[in-house]
Formats: C-alpha cells, structure tokens, sequence
C-alpha cells in the first residue's frame, strides 16, 4: 500500500475510514520511502521500532472500546524536531557529543501518541536550537524546499522541510526567537508559536527556558491549531505551564484592525517588499482595516534577546558541553553561547527589568489592535551569503521574531504567495497571550481566500466544508442573546467589551414566546418557555468563560441566564425572563424577532418620531 503524500489530518482520517487495516501497511511504506540521505532527518526508526508504536497503538485502540475512531489522530504519522524527547529513542540538539537515549516522552510527544499519532522520524536542527537559518548542524544543512540554493530557515529546519514536501502531515519543532516561524515562512507552510506555557516543555532541551515554546507546523492552519488543542493543556510536572485564563476572544470580527510596523525593513530585498505590499492589498480585500504602530519598543526588545544578558540562558542550557566537547560544537553557536559568560547577575536583573517595562509598553500599545502584522523574515538569503555572513543575515531575520516571546504573545506563520523570484513569501500575526484561536479563525479566512499551493507539494488547499458551526471551546461560554444585546444594539457593547464574538444567527426551537417588557431602559424583550410559541430570531455569541460570569452580573431583573433550545436541537445558554414580568408586558411572538418588532414600531411612528 502507497504511502499518503501531502495529506491534510482530515485526508488520512478520510483514508483510514476507507482503509481501516491500513495503518501498518502505510506508514511501513512512509518509513521505507525516507532516508538518512535526506538533511531533514536526524534519526529514523527501524522496523522494530515502528512495530512496537503499532502495538502501542492497538493498546490505545482497545482501552478506547475498540473503536479506533476514538483517538482523533489514529494512526497520523508525525515528525519531531530533535531537541525534544521520544522515549527510547536518542535525542541529539544536532550535537554527536549530546546524544543520548530518551527515557520517556516529552510530554507534548506523550499527548500526540495517546491521541493516536505515530512518530515517524526525529528531525535536523540548528544546533541547540540556536539559529533562525537551518545551516548549523554538524549533520548538514536543510536546503529550501522551492530552491535548494537558499536557506530553509531554522532551528527548526528538518520539520519545516518535511511537512512543506507532504513527507508528514505536521510536525513538532522549538521557537525562542522565531524558529517555529521563519522556517514557515521559507518554506510555504503554517508554523504556530503558541502562547508560551499553554504547550508543555517538559521533555525538551531547554535553549532559552524562560522563552522556549514548543512550535507545530502544518500544511493548513486547522491543523496547526487542531494539533495544539490536543498536545496542549497543563502539565503541573513543568514549571512553566500555565493553566488557560479563558479570557481571551474565540475569534476575530468580519473586519479586524491589525497594526503595521510604521518603519518596515527589508534590507534591500524588492522582492519580498513587493510581496508584503501585495499581502496588505490582499489583506485590505478581506475587510482588514490596516494602521501604523511605532515600531520602536519592539525593535529595542528584539535586540535584547542576543546583544543582553538573555543570552546567558543559553550558556546555562549547554554550556557544560560547549566546555567538555569544543570540537562538536558549531562555531557560530559555540561564539554565541560563550558570550554568555560575560554577564553578571546584576546584568541579567536589569535586562529583566528592561523587558518587563519594554513588554508592558508592547502590550499596551496592540491592545486597539486584532494583532501586529508583520513580514516573517525581511529577507532570505542563499547557502553561500549564509557562510559569508552566518551573524549578521541570521540577525536579520529575526527582525520580525525575536520579541515575540520576550513580550509574552503568540504567533501565527502564514504563507503569503510567492516572491517574484519563486520563493514562498510569508506573513505573521502577533496578539497577546491566549489569543491562539482567535489567529486561527483568521488564518483559516485568510489561507482559504488565498487558494495558495501547500507547502511544495503542488496541491490545493481542499474545499471549505460547509459544515456545521463548530462546538464552542471549554474556555467559552455559547450564548443566545435576543434583544437589546443584538449587533448593533445599545448593550451589544456589555458583549464586544469581553472579548465576545458572534458565530452565527440561528432561532429558537418553536416552542417560546416573545415579549415586550415595559419600562425597561433601554427597551428590552423578554423570551419565556410555553407550551405553544413560534422559532424567535436569536445570535449566537461566543464569550470567554472567565468573563461570563461579570457579563451576568449586569443582567438586571425580571431577566435572566437558563438554558435554551434551539430549532435544530442544540443546546446554549440564553436570556430568559421571569414570569410575572408579564403581566404589564406586550406578547409580540409574531414578529419573530426583536429586530422585526421595533422595525415595525419605528415605521408606525413615522418620519417625525
């Protein structure tokens, strides 16, 4: 049986639920079609290892009653970035001195398999994950999928390559200072640099501990964000995770505002300034409403994470080895994690101080905005440029990337067309921490509207379902809203206010009526269960749990929050109103609606009211 190439995670769902026997007879035929010749891998499992996987996998399948639809990534090969842990298998940071077996998962890696998913390979790296360029590595360098003369982009450059060639449907790498971005970026594919904490590092070769996130790449950005909804969650056993707040937005409105750096640098490359300046036409044709931000703080934050005392992290992480094994190290990552050893304590106290008030301005300054906008990189630069210049052009492509985890926000890659020159050209949006999801309903609007290949495999993005509404998130309430909290209405804003965001219009179940309370300021309907009633008009919203409760404070009596139905069955929380409001209260069922009866109230009064 043929190995799936370039599959979406729904394709090999798809092809599992044709082929339910063929999971071993598959990924058999993906492992023998790889090699070691190939510079994205670093390590590949042999037969007996992927058998073992296989029965781990028919385990997981049977505790699950024996339904393999159970586990959402039944049988979904995957590929791990080689500074992050696969019991029994070595882990290497691209370092032959380091290597050294594994004895258990990383806790991300352990997540993905107990959801079913097979790793297939461990992948290349700059070494110690030092690096945005995918060229220091003892092992060699990862070349660019489009042009094998030009950088993949790194550290997590064996990941990036292997998902943008359809080799595995997304893969997991590291991201401190942008290398679950760049490698996205320069190679036509989605890299997510999620919220530090929300995906555990336990289990990963630190490089920068207070700043390391682990990184998914995808062909799409639903997979990006459907992987790190099951890898992520807190994991006590790191002391960096953290517990989701759920108070960030589900999504983004139909317009989004997003800041543009108001200074934008490219270091002399037209070709990718032509491609950005096509991505915010692309963008102002989507309804994205585009403004300038001084781009200051976040260029002095950017520098701080390798001309300060941050670098020192670094020299702790592996330092040790730098001092024990000098000739197994890469020069440029052994100049850089020395440097580290010419700062004090006192140093690291005030580059801490310095980022906390730089991040504070950051923060401050996005909170008008849906997110920044910005290039991935400013430029990309051939094998050759790259050996003649291995500081400074890395140094530039982290323009973009290197204050992201310093300021406490999270990223989305996106692929943004190609260059005039056939390189893929890609953009990032940067918001405040936990606004995860709301990058992905962008992204999703934007890579569907785009209709750009995957990766460098040459396939189109599949047709949008036309399913339905997805099922809220746990950090959201659904809630039903009928009167005067509708868009546009005078409450609306007790909704927007919070982070609340409308996911579609629906109605009720027939089985309600509708009334007009008196003396209510502003006017407001009341929505009661009755034996016999009609489908009432409602939106649905999708508000941040933490919030829901203050949202309901200010719900002033006869009204209420209970639980409604909906004409299709589906269950929400809803305004409900208590029954002896009624009394004095005008029965207006037959319109349907709120918006349809002071519609009609408004044309009764006339021109003059």
């Amino acid at each position: 049986m043929q190995p799936i190439t370039a599959g979406t995670l729904a394709e090999w769902q798809q092809f599992y639920q044709r082929h339910p026997d063929g999971v071993k007879p598959v990924l058999a035929a993906l492992l023998a079609s790889l090699s070691m010749d190939d510079a994205a891998w670093l390590y590949l499992p042999d037969e007996a290892l992927l058998e073992l996987q296989l029965a781990e996998l028919g385990e997981r399948v049977a505790a699950a009653g024996g339904d393999p639809r159970a586990l959402p990534l039944y049988g979904i090969p995957f590929a791990v970035k080689d500074n992050i842990d696969v019991g029994g298998w070595p882990t290497s940071a691209a370092c032959p001195a380091f290597i050294r077996q594994a004895g258990e998962d990383a806790e991300v890696v352990a997540r993905l398999r107990a959801a079913g998913a097979v790793v297939i390979g461990k992948t290349n790296l700059d070494q110690f994950a030092t690096g945005l360029v995918g060229t220091r590595s003892p092992y060699g360098a990862v070349p660019n999928t489009f042009n094998p003369a030009y950088v993949s982009g790194g550290s997590s450059s064996g990941s990036a390559s292997a998902v943008a060639r359809g080799l595995v449907p997304f893969a997991l790498g590291t991201d401190t200072a942008g290398s679950g971005r760049v490698p996205a970026g320069f190679n036509n594919i989605v890299g997510l640099k999620p919220t530090k904490g929300w995906l555990s590092a336990r289990g990963v070769l630190p490089a920068c501990r207070l700043n390391d996130c682990v990184s998914i790449f995808a062909l799409t950005v639903g997979d990006t964000h459907r992987i790190a909804g099951i890898a992520g969650g807190y994991d006590a056993r790191d002391a960096y995770s953290r517990p989701h707040p759920a108070t960030a937005p589900a999504a983004m409105g139909a317009a989004p505002r997003f800041a543009v750096p108001d200074q934008l640098e490219f270091f002399g490359d037209k070709d990718a300034e032509r491609a950005f300046t096509a991505a915010l036409r692309g963008l102002e044709a989507q309804g994205v409403a585009l403004a300038p931000i001084d781009f200051t703080p976040f260029r002095r934050l950017a520098e701080q994470l390798y001309a300060g005392a941050w670098v020192a992290e670094r020299t702790v992480a592996v330092g040790d080895i730098m001092r024990a094994h000098p000739e197994s190290m890469d020069p440029v990552v052994a100049a850089i994690v020395a440097n580290g050893d010419n700062y004090s304590a006192c140093d690291a106290w005030r580059a801490e101080y310095q980022r906390a008030e730089l991040a504070r301005t950051i923060n401050q300054a996005l909170a008008p905005f849906d997110a920044l906008l910005v290039p991935t990189s400013p430029t990309i630069r051939t094998l050759e440029e790259m050996r003649r210049e291995p500081v400074l052009y890395n140094s530039q492509f982290g323009t973009y990337t290197n204050f992201t985890n310093l300021a406490d926000l999270c990223a989305l890659a996106l692929p943004a067309g190609l260059r005039d020159d056939g390189l893929p050209a890609g953009i990032t949006l940067i918001a405040p921490a936990w606004h995860d999801r709301a990058l992905a309903s962008f992204g999703r609007r934007w890579q569907q509207g785009l209709d750009l290949p995957l990766g460098a495999t040459g396939r189109r993005l599949p047709p949008a379902a036309a399913a339905a509404v997805e099922a809220p998130a746990a950090d959201q309430v659904r809630l039903a809203v009928v009167g005067a909290h509708l868009t546009g209405m005078p409450l609306n804003g007790q909704l927007t206010s919070r982070g609340a965001v409308l996911v579609e219009a629906s109605e009720t179940a027939p089985c309600y009526r509708l009334y007009a309370l008196a003396d209510t300021r502003p006017p407001k309907p009341g929505l009661v269960k009755a034996d016999t009633g009609a489908g009432i008009v409602v939106e649905l919203w999708d508000i941040p749990l933490a919030r829901f409760g203050e949202f309901v404070a200010e719900i002033p009596a006869p009204l209420g929050i209970g639980t409604l139905t909906l004409a299709d069955g589906r269950c929400v929380k809803g305004f409900i109103c208590e029954p002896l409001a009624l009394g004095s209260a005008l029965d207006i069922t037959a319109y349907g609606g709120w918006r349809a009866y002071l519609a009609d109230q408004a044309q009764a009064a006339g021109p003059l009211a």
